[in-house]
């Protein structure tokens, strides 16, 4: 009996953040986050189970908007370091053998200034996925990511009131 063997390529991209370590590496881990930026542009993502915690696992989808393409994937958490490092497994839940395979995912989060750098190695990806697209998956992927965690940059002007707006809250909590 014969085996066939996936070829695999390694996937090394970064980008900065501008936000906090703790800000970007949560929005890895909280399942509303993660189904909200993941997913590159023309896909929504489902998020069926979270178990956040090393040895915990997940299972995802991915579906374009069109309805033609629909992938479901897991894995499982080797690897948190709190706001500095995230590893863990994923594999495509398919019949088609050029897509088996367990892929790892290495995210690491360095304080920067201005932000957070993220940096992702991903190894084990089947050849069958062009490296470009994957590349490309992951840019469209950090774009909604910054999207979500950035916070805008405020003039002087709306930062006052901005506080005024917190302090007025504050001050209605009080009154009850």
């Amino acid at each position: 009996m014969s085996e066939t063997k996936v070829s695999q390529a390694t996937l090394k991209i970064s980008r900065t953040i501008k936000a906090p370590a703790e800000r970007v590496y949560n929005a890895f881990l909280d399942r509303d986050q993660l189904a909200k930026w993941l997913p590159p542009g023309g896909y929504t993502a489902k998020v069926y189970s979270m178990d956040a915690k090393v040895g915990g696992t997940y299972r995802m989808s991915f579906t374009s908007i069109d309805k033609k393409d629909h992938s479901v994937f897991g894995g499982k958490y080797l690897e948190l370091t709190p706001h500095s490092k995230i590893k863990y497994t994923d594999s495509f839940e398919t019949d088609v053998p050029a897509l088996k395979g367990e892929m790892v995912t290495t995210i690491t989060f360095r304080p920067v200034k201005g932000g957070t750098e993220v940096n992702v190695v991903q190894a084990g990806i089947p050849k069958l996925i062009p490296l470009e697209m994957a590349e490309l998956g992951w840019g469209s992927s950090f774009n909604n990511l910054a999207a979500l965690v950035e916070m805008p940059e405020l003039t002087e002007a709306q930062l006052k009131a901005s506080e005024a707006v917190g302090k007025r809250i504050e001050a209605a909590g009080r009154a009850k």
